[in-house]
Order: structure tokens, then sequence, then C-alpha cells
């Protein structure tokens, strides 16, 4: 829908939100900002997969971030440290199996480690049915896990089919 950083200080957070408000709808949602890093894993089954760093190349990673080749640039595995390496895939298998996700998803955090190493790592969603086409990440993430795109899509189909 749209999406605006208030940053501190700033002289104009009302006003803002109204602005936005005039452009998207009636209703605006508000959440605190975390500085650093775009991180995402996905989950394929029962296993996590990699880690990635997303570095956007147009100041806020958004749609055109995404979905725009060279809008971003994927680091795979992320440069982080090992031990928020290992949250991150904990924290998005739990998340698959606390709300009975199938198949495929991706989890993703934002990682402020403006502060020092150790940072907070945040989830900020799980996507069920995460993106195929070539700026997608999940792809991506298989084919560091030794998938090839065929073979994804295959596991995703003939994962779909079974009978739970």
């Amino acid at each position: 829908m749209g999406v605006s950083t208030v940053l501190d200080k700033s002289n104009g957070p009302a006003t803002i939100i109204l602005e936005e408000r005039k452009l998207f709808g009636s209703h605006v949602m508000a959440e605190r900002f975390v500085p650093g890093r775009e991180l995402t894993c996905a989950v394929m089954g029962d296993v996590a997969l990699g880690v990635i760093d997303i570095i956007s190349k147009v100041g806020f990673y958004d749609y055109r971030a995404k979905y725009s080749p060279g809008g971003s640039q994927h680091i795979l595995p992320a440069d982080i440290p090992k031990d928020v390496y290992r949250k991150c895939q904990q924290y998005a298998l739990q998340a698959h199996r606390a709300l009975g996700c199938r198949g495929v998803s991706r989890a993703d955090f934002r990682y402020d480690d403006t502060h020092g190493p150790a940072g907070e790592l945040i989830l900020l969603e799980i996507n069920t049915q995460p993106g195929m086409t070539g700026t997608s990440l999940v792809p991506e993430l298989a084919a560091h896990s030794g998938h090839s795109y065929e073979e994804l899509v295959t596991w995703m189909v003939n994962d779909a089919s079974i009978n739970r």
C-alpha cells in the first residue's frame, strides 16, 4: 500500500501519517521502526534453508527494490554472526510450525546491529506463498541448499498433493 518512515526528531509525524491516509485510505498502521538489516530465511517442509541479507539499491526495500532486476543485492549466506544466523533459521522453522504452514514459507526479519554484533532480531512476517520469479528469494535459497528450480517446483507440487 504505502510505507513512510518517520525518523526521530521529525517535525511532522502526524502530517506524514495524515498525508498517507489521504493517498491510501482511512486506516493507518504504525509500528516501531527497526534500523539495521533486512534478512530472510525459507523453510522447505521441515528444513530451514539459508539466510539472505538483502541490501536495497534504491533506499527503502520497497516493490521496486524487490521486483526490479538490480533493485537489491542478495548476500547468501548472510554475513552475520553465526548465532544470529542460527536464530533466523530456528525462528523461521518455529513460526512455520506454529502457524501450521505447509510446503514452503519464507520468514522476513530485521536485524538491528547498529549498536554492536549482538543486535536485536525481529521477526516481521511469514510469507506462505513466496514468489517464484527471477528476483525471488526462495528459489535462490533452495539453489544455495542444492535444489535446482525444477527440483524445487517438483517438490512443491508433490508436497501439495500429500494428504496430511
